[in-house]
């Protein structure tokens, strides 16, 4: 592994790898307690069209992807608080036409000449110094944000009805909530690609979830699976010459079938007095 150190452009995709585990231990962890896996699902694919927004009008990808994920986060969290029983159906509508949308503006640009693999299934190894530092800032953003209103985070994400009690702002600390989400979702963007952030962003939290007593903890452990993902994974794909973000994403899918099978003989094993 220490080889690949050599390399700039593996030191940066380490360093991405790194900076994207710790919003995926953060939010990851409010989007698995929250049971919001599919609203987030949503914001991720939709943000394709930012994508081609970004491209048709000649504007930094970051700029349109992360413009129009927050835009579909604050519809998508609207529609989910006055219309909670057709929300699934109005996130799939969005879903879908986020990406076609996306799909025909990047027909439509002139000169289009970027990978579309890179966006749905990850670049890691082409991260650039300039976006380890914007992934940073995204961190840093998180973080404050969490750490300020965590308490108010913890009563919402276990008693949505004890938060309101206690005089917790809960609409606006939910569009708060779908608002890193669609941040995570643009870092991840770079690491695994919309198809598979949500993997990512949910599997090492899933995880964590058996064999924690708070949400902290949770997070920190979250943040070291996603990292132990993200490591293992780029080292497979340099030593056999795979694309990275499905690696990575198959490292952490074959540990998710793992806890569930450890699970599912615990849960079998005879009772001993």
């Amino acid at each position: 592994m220490l080889e690949l150190l050599q390399f700039e452009f593996m030191r940066n995709a380490l360093l991405a790898g790194l900076l994207a585990s710790i919003a995926c231990g953060i939010i990851g962890t409010f989007v698995v307690v929250n049971r919001i896996v599919f609203l987030s699902g949503g914001i991720a694919h939709a943000a394709y069209g930012g994508i081609g927004l970004a491209f048709f009008f000649g504007l930094p990808y970051v700029v349109g992807t992360m413009g129009f994920a927050l835009l579909v986060a604050v519809v998508m969290a609207t529609v989910t608080l006055k219309a909670r029983h057709r929300s699934d159906t109005i996130i799939g509508v969005l879903w879908a036409v986020g990406m076609a949308l996306g799909v025909i503006l990047l027909d439509l640009a002139p000169g289009y000449n970027v990978d579309l693999m890179s966006f749905l299934f990850g670049s890691i190894l082409t991260v650039p110094t300039s976006d380890l530092w914007f992934m940073l800032a995204l961190d840093s953003v998180i973080l404050f944000a969490v750490a300020y209103f965590y308490n108010d985070f913890l009563a919402l994400s276990y008693d949505e009805d004890f938060a309101q009690v206690r005089g917790v702002r809960v609409r606006l600390l939910y569009f708060l909530l779908l608002a890193m989400v669609a941040l995570s979702v643009v870092m991840l963007i770079r690491i695994v690609g919309l198809i598979l952030v949500i993997a990512l962003l949910t599997i090492p939290p899933y995880i964590a979830e058996k064999y924690c007593g708070s949400l902290k903890i949770m997070m920190s452990i979250s943040f070291i699976l996603s990292s132990s993902f993200t490591l293992v994974g780029l080292y497979l794909s340099y030593k056999f010459n795979l694309t990275s973000g499905a690696t990575i994403i198959i490292v952490a899918g074959a540990c998710f079938f793992v806890s569930l099978l450890v699970e599912l003989l615990k849960s079998k094993r005879p009772f001993s007095a």
